[in-house]
């Protein structure tokens, strides 16, 4: 659902009617965004975490659209509008939905219960899934998930540099192994597009809490098809948002 167009134009006329988002990106922040939206009823029209969660090309409102525009937060509280890509669609794995042989030595009853992304991809771990699609002998451990908060980083959208410090990230689940982290975003599969942030942001974050090298993926499964999907993706320069980069994609259908 597309954040509220009125709060926006609202939020743009007070103070970015004259910036000229060619030449620098905006700070925003939280007070900013009440002040502006003080006078609306709406949770969605004034709501700083609601109106600044646009994770998808379809969540941006008119105003971003009509001028290239997407929204990072860049330290708790304070967000920063920029002209550029901030999005990456989703391709389609081509091959044929593999069947993938289970390694369980038992049936795991609990797995039929619930439909969520999160269930799902844990099962898929615990099947020996993850293992299989990542190309990784040895131990992974699940020992990163939830919200976390990042070191301070920078890096660059097109010309515009920018600085992260202390932002809040959350991950689906995280593996990791000797010598590798595997990030793991989970989403559903009718998602045609997702922000570059959500795996962006984690694997600066990771890479400079623990000097592992670190793999991002894409996870979503097909409840009709019973397709778990898989999609790996690499930041050819960490220092650039936009250089991420597909470099594998599977569907498979797991066999007890």
């Amino acid at each position: 659902m597309p954040a509220s167009n009125k709060a926006w134009d609202k939020i743009f006329s007070d103070y970015f009617s004259d910036h000229d988002f060619d030449k620098e990106a905006a700070l925003l922040t939280a007070d900013m965004i009440k002040d502006a939206t003080r006078g609306f009823k709406e949770t969605g029209e004034r709501e700083v975490r609601i109106l600044a969660k646009i994770d998808s090309r379809e969540d941006l409102p008119d105003v971003f659209k009509k001028r290239g525009l997407f929204i990072l937060p860049v330290k708790n509280g304070e967000y920063t509008i920029i002209k550029g890509e901030g999005f990456h669609d989703i391709q389609s794995p081509k091959s044929t939905p593999e069947a993938f042989k289970s390694r369980l030595t038992y049936e795991l009853k609990s797995a039929a219960i619930g439909e969520s992304e999160m269930q799902r991809l844990d099962y898929a771990f615990n099947t020996g899934l993850v293992h299989y699609f990542a190309d990784v002998e040895g131990d992974l451990r699940l020992q990163i998930r939830g919200r976390k908060y990042t070191p301070v980083f920078e890096f660059f959208v097109g010309k515009f540099k920018i600085k992260v410090r202390s932002v809040q990230t959350e991950v689906d689940a995280g593996y990791e192994g000797r010598d590798v982290i595997i990030l793991v975003e989970a989403k559903s599969f009718k998602q045609s597009n997702f922000i570059i942030r959500q795996l962006y942001y984690p694997f600066r974050q990771w890479s400079i809490r623990t000097g592992k090298n670190v793999r991002t993926m894409y996870y979503a499964y097909h409840p009709e098809s019973k397709q778990h999907m898989f999609w790996e993706y690499a930041f050819k320069d960490p220092l650039n948002y936009n250089s991420i980069l597909l470099t594998k994609s599977r569907a498979y259908v797991i066999q007890s």
